[in-house]
């Protein structure tokens, strides 16, 4: 299985970033950047796969692309807000990995409004 390899890999590398640590503190960030990119390669296969399964859900359901791509780039958005803060958080830098979140859930919010609002519009369609 994936996961033992990437499980294997997280170990090793907090292993070398433990040692670098002491060492050579600048090379720290960059085994931290090196191998969350390496995990993302390794579940990109996967990832792509659960987009598909998706889109092909919300065919059958006839629901509109445009909900089905905004659902796709808030979950997308997600997951580059919080890799950003970890490496943030990594490089001990706090106060901008908050400021990173903050500024990804202000644009998720922008972005599901179109989906609130058309929510909004079915419920108030529904009540009398």
């Amino acid at each position: 299985m994936e996961i033992f390899q990437i499980v294997g890999l997280g170990i090793v590398a907090t292993s070398v970033i433990v040692i670098l640590k002491d060492l050579r503190p600048e090379f720290v960030i960059f085994v931290s950047i090196i191998t969350g990119i390496i995990i993302f390669s390794l579940i990109l296969n996967k990832l792509i796969y659960v987009v598909d399964v998706m889109r092909d859900l919300s065919l059958r359901a006839n629901l509109e692309i445009e909900y089905f791509s905004t659902i796709l780039k808030i979950i997308g958005m997600s997951y580059i807000i919080e890799f950003g803060s970890q490496i943030c958080r990594d490089a001990e830098q706090n106060s901008i990995a908050m400021k990173i979140e903050l500024a990804g859930k202000v644009s998720i919010m922008i972005l599901a409004i179109p989906i609130l609002m058309s929510l909004m519009e079915l419920i108030l369609k529904i009540l009398p």
